[in-house]
């Protein structure tokens, strides 16, 4: 079949399965086959004409991807809804225009360009009917970067770049953050899918003040973006030659380290007696994290093979989140081998921060977001031997209610509660203080920050960083874990004491992750149902408000079109828990946020006790209300499939519970496996697209354990369920 019939056969295609979201796929797709859109890569996209790569076509071009929350993130493949070097460049080339128009006097215009370690090789074998060096697999954010600063050359505007005749170097995005007022840039890009798989790639636009816009001003940005048609670029090294590229200036590293140091202002004398675990997680966070725990002068142990590495080869499912306990099981294990009792970590970009601690028998114990802002909040702030510090505090609408209580009990300070989900609001309010403006009823300066806190592991306490550190918080967290070492107390210890003060406060977030544009479209169905449907018990409890940041009459008039996605938030009120329902804006996902309150009698538990009781109430809660959003669309989980993590998506959660878990109770009552290694193996072969390029096994584990319980009480008995319970259950 010739080309042309080929085309015309895959268009019609799209055109029959997807209706009018096919033909404008079909219609995206003959324009990159046309070769008007640059780096299209039309030959390999000729190689995709086949009925079998219909659905794969679609989701690649059904839409441009989006500009999110501050720029665009997705899979690393060929057409409009895929990172590549096309989105880059048109992404770029729109933000010269909008320079140009933002700043028509100055003379000389200058951004800073970062990039992380991340590496496109095809884990989930999208293009296996590619040949093995398709242009795309080696694309790296730093050679996306590289094209970056190219473009901006060609547009006459200077980029510094990282070590720019260096092939691996990286930049943090705290470090951009801060290097954009320091150079008096006029913005930035970074290259980073922040702790996304290694698969997909990612590209934010930063301001003048070292943050992310926010409407209306982002939606000029998009504007510009649009307009954007012809790519002007300069070859890289004519470019450096030209010093139309600089090399960041390796003092304002030192700087940057400095400021940390003096934030620190002694606080606690590190010891050499307890050695503190930190890993990269195969990211960037060793010039940042690193540079300013060694030069504080804590024993710092970093686990072998968890540098640099885009691949991120030995992170369990390739997925490099301090918010996913897995991710540093490597790490905790190399922090017995050191006698280490804490493991901190950051993600690939460095600006997500994680904590773990040993406990007494053995196990560890993995702080979520919301308990690192509790404990780091209260040690700034009430904690007697801690700072001491009274001033400003900001968190947003999903973030733990008991930083509110902290504040309230230090006096003499403030909170900014209830922003829309994002850090670039955080560093709206720090813009508008430093203008000398009010934010509501809060008049102090930018100055008088404390903390700034988001659920999802980032914190701020440097008014000049506008975006997440892990920095910070993991310098006061390697200072208060050898602290209460030495006062034979645990971290652990120190977060229940703060529940028995300040009140059974938990938070427990989940995410219903879909696939592709039907999961799009899913995610929209069950917000439209919602809204059209106001639910008057969630959870087992009467919802007694609901409030809506689309509700115009409330929150004001959309100043944008950008302003509409953040604002896309429902939070239901019960007596015991508000939950938060937020769809994100480029993926195909919905985030469900469970925050529980002290209601009732207090309870008297105590220290691990009262731990438990609140988590297991707010896991309960969550749970339920996951499936009661299903619901909404016809669908529900079992208890089972309710227990996998949150990275594995819907369809495969749902594959799971339909197949596999049926033959794996049929393979047991017959005895179909002479082992444990046996069945374990066929298991793993079973679930491996749940983890694409990883061990599916350890996302098995809480799951299979709950089933083996089950089917024991079902008559279901014999050695390898035993033996399976116990692998389930260690």
């Amino acid at each position: 079949m010739s080309n042309t019939a080929a085309l015309q056969k895959v268009c019609d295609l799209l055109a029959d399965r997807y209706d009018e979201l096919g033909r404008s796929a079909a219609e995206r797709l003959r324009q990159w086959l046309s070769g008007d859109v640059p780096y299209s890569y039309p030959e390999i996209l000729e190689q995709h004409l086949a009925e079998e790569h219909v659905d794969l076509l679609f989701d690649a071009f059904w839409q441009v991807l989006p500009f999110g929350t501050g720029g665009r993130r997705g899979p690393v493949g060929y057409g409009s809804n895929r990172m590549n070097p096309t989105t880059v460049g048109m992404t770029v080339q729109g933000h010269c225009q909008y320079l140009r128009e933002a700043f028509p006097d100055r003379d000389e215009l200058t951004v800073v360009v970062a990039n992380d370690v991340r590496v496109f090789l095809d884990n989930a074998g999208r293009y296996g009917f590619l040949d093995k060096d398709h242009p795309l697999v080696g694309v790296s954010a730093r050679s996306l970067g590289r094209l970056a600063c190219e473009i901006y050359a060609g547009n006459g505007i200077v980029a510094y770049f990282a070590e720019p005749e260096a092939e691996h170097a990286v930049l943090t995005t705290p470090e951009l953050s801060y290097l954009i007022s320091e150079l008096g840039a006029v913005g930035g890009m970074n290259l980073s899918a922040s702790h996304n798989p290694p698969d997909d790639n990612g590209i934010k636009v930063y301001d003048r003040f070292g943050s992310q816009p926010i409407a209306p001003d982002d939606q000029h940005l998009v504007d510009a973006m649009e307009r954007a048609t012809d790519i002007r670029s300069t070859p890289f090294d004519e470019a450096l030659a030209a010093g139309k590229i600089r090399a960041v200036p390796t003092a304002l590293h030192d700087d940057y380290v400095q400021a940390y140091i003096e934030l620190y202002d002694g606080v606690f004398t590190p010891t050499a007696d307890y050695p503190v675990t930190y890993t990269p997680l195969c990211g960037c966070g060793l010039s940042t994290v690193g540079d300013v725990l060694e030069k504080l002068g804590f024993p710092l142990v970093v686990p072998p093979a968890e540098g640099p590495d885009g691949s991120f080869s030995v992170i369990p499912f390739k997925a490099p989140n301090p918010e996913v306990p897995q991710a540093t099981e490597p790490a905790r294990r190399y922090a017995d081998e050191q006698g280490s009792g804490v493991v901190l970590s950051s993600d690939p970009d460095a600006d997500r921060v994680g904590l773990e601690m040993a406990m007494p028998d053995g196990s560890w114990y993995h702080f979520d977001g919301n308990q690192i802002a509790a404990v780091l909040c209260y040690y700034l702030m009430l904690d007697p031997h801690g700072p001491r510090r009274k001033g400003l505090v900001v968190e947003t609408l999903v973030t733990t209610k008991i930083l509110g209580k902290i504040v309230e009990k230090a006096g003499d300070s403030w909170l900014v509660d209830d922003l829309l989900v994002g850090f670039k609001y955080v560093a709206a309010v720090l813009k508008t203080l430093q203008a000398g403006k009010p934010w509501g009823d809060v008049t102090c300066s930018d100055q008088d920050l404390v903390l700034a806190a988001e659920e999802s592991h980032g914190v701020v306490m440097l008014p000049s960083i506008r975006d997440k550190d892990a920095t910070p918080a993991c310098m006061y967290l390697a200072a208060l874990y050898q602290r209460l070492r030495q006062e034979g107390k645990t971290l652990l210890d120190y977060y229940t004491g703060i529940l028995e003060e300040l009140g059974g406060f938990d938070t427990v977030n989940r995410s219903i992750m879909m696939a592709g544009a039907a999961g799009m479209l899913k995610k929209d169905r069950i917000m439209a149902s919602l809204r059209e449907n106001r639910p008057a018990v969630l959870g087992g409890q009467t919802v007694h408000k609901m409030v809506d940041y689309w509700d115009q009459e409330a929150f004001g008039p959309f100043v944008s079109d950008t302003d509409k996605t953040p604002r896309n938030v429902l939070q239901l009120f019960t007596d015991s828990f508000i939950i938060t329902i937020r769809p994100s804006g480029t993926e195909p996902k919905l985030k469900l946020y469970c925050q529980l309150l002290p209601h009732g009698e207090p309870s008297g538990a105590r220290g691990e006790e009262l731990l438990r009781e609140v988590r297991v109430k707010a896991d309960t809660i969550a749970r339920r209300i996951y499936n009661e959003l299903l619901a909404r669309i016809e669908l529900s989980l079992t208890e089972a499939s309710l227990l996998l993590p949150d990275i594995v998506d819907l369809d495969r959660k749902q594959n799971f519970e339909t197949h596999t878990v049926p033959s794996l109770r049929q393979a047991l009552a017959d005895g179909s496996f002479e082992s444990l290694e046996s069945l374990l193996e066929w298991l793993r072969g079973e679930v491996a697209a749940m983890t694409p390029g990883s061990n599916p096994l350890p996302a098995l584990k809480a799951p299979v354990g709950h089933l083996c319980a089950e089917w024991s009480t079902e008559g279901v008995s014999g050695a390898l369920l035993d033996e399976l319970r116990s692998w389930a259950d260690g």
